[in-house]
């Protein structure tokens, strides 16, 4: 008689995401531009210099400590946020710094400065799990921009508002790092080195200059596409659940590779299509916005298995290629994007594929 066994039952999906909380980050990246619909009447043209700067700084050193703050989210959330109590004042301080020299006058530097200290803030909050807790902290600029349509609130109101928000974020901020210290402290172990997290802040940089390319030709795409965050960052665990399953269905190295390229394509192409659209109503250029996301996409899916240095250096060498060519006027902004993000995008998708494909980078 031959043996049978029943097949064991299908264990849970570890890697299930959240929906909610994956689109309620989508929401909390675009909500803060409503501040500067508020309050953009009030600047002059050479004030976006210092925010444009700032924001870069904040950027690149909110990947970072977002990431060094993670890695000490492994000994506990003591320690976690400890890193973040220290390096958040210390990068929005950094970020006032970058753009207050390019500042036409006292509103500029102002405005740097609670661009920089909202965006430490919720940093903050993101990786402690507050995002209801920002939410609520940009109501009031919410509020004021949703009745732009009908309301004209005036100078102080177009000024209050904003900065109740970035009050509102600094206060929850401060009592979210708070809870941190009651939680119990973690073994003695060595700290991870900080040039860890210098490759997240490498992309940071150049995933912001990128997006400003974009955004001074179509800032409408930019805000489709800081939306499109939300649902990039649910595909990324719905391509590691996946890839399980990938793993229990095949039964040799060949075919895990195959499997495991058609989901990475099946998840690349579930994030960039609804962005179609979205660069046709907007105006925009629709390759140079979808090659973007893509190179985004992907690098972050790298960065997600611990390969960052690659995707780091590619990333910022297209933002350096096309931010040299339009800055010298040799090539159009939707030309150099998309000379710059192309061969990016491939390379990155040949790194994925073949680092990917193997079965032990899922195990």
């Amino acid at each position: 008689m031959p043996r049978t066994f029943p097949e064991p039952p299908e264990p849970a999906d570890p890697w299930r995401p959240d929906p909610v909380r994956c689109g309620l980050r989508g929401a909390l990246f675009a909500l803060p531009g409503l501040a500067y619909l508020l309050t953009g009447r009030l600047w002059h043209p050479e004030d976006l210099d210092a925010l444009v700067a700032a924001g870069l700084v904040s950027w690149a050193w909110g990947q970072a400590l977002g990431h060094r703050a993670h890695l000490r989210m492994a000994a506990g959330r003591r320690e976690a946020g400890r890193t973040l109590l220290k390096g958040a004042p210390l990068g929005a301080l950094a970020a006032t710094a970058a753009g207050a020299p390019l500042g036409g006058s006292v509103t500029a530097v102002g405005a740097a400065a609670a661009q920089s200290v909202y965006l430490a803030a919720a940093g903050v909050l993101l990786v402690l799990g507050g995002e209801r807790l920002l939410l609520a902290a940009l109501a009031p600029l919410t509020a004021g921009a949703a009745a732009l349509p009908w309301w004209d609130p005036g100078t102080v109101p177009r000024v209050a508002l904003p900065l109740l928000s970035v009050l509102g974020a600094a206060v929850v901020a401060g009592l979210a790092l708070r809870s941190t210290r009651t939680a119990s402290p973690a073994p003695g172990g060595a700290r991870p080195s900080p040039l860890r997290s210098l490759p997240y802040g490498l992309f940071g940089l150049s995933a912001g200059v990128l997006v400003l390319l974009e955004g001074r030709q179509h800032p409408y795409a930019v805000i489709a596409l800081t939306v499109s965050m939300g649902p990039a960052e649910w595909l990324l665990y719905r391509y590691r659940g996946m890839s399980v399953g990938a793993l229990r269905a095949t039964a040799t190295p060949a075919a895990f590779l195959l499997r495991s390229t058609g989901v990475l394509c099946l998840c690349l192409l579930l994030y960039v299509l609804p962005l179609l659209p979205a660069a046709l109503l907007t105006g925009a250029e629709p390759v140079p916005l979808l090659l973007l996301a893509a190179t985004l996409w992907t690098a972050l899916l790298l960065q997600a298995f611990g390969a960052a240095w690659q995707p780091a250096l590619v990333c910022l060498t297209a933002a350096c290629g096309a931010a040299a060519a339009i800055a010298l006027g040799l090539l159009p902004g939707a030309v150099a994007l998309t000379l710059a993000c192309g061969p990016a995008c491939a390379w990155l998708l040949l790194r994925a594929v073949r680092l990917l494909g193997r079965p032990a980078s899922h195990a």
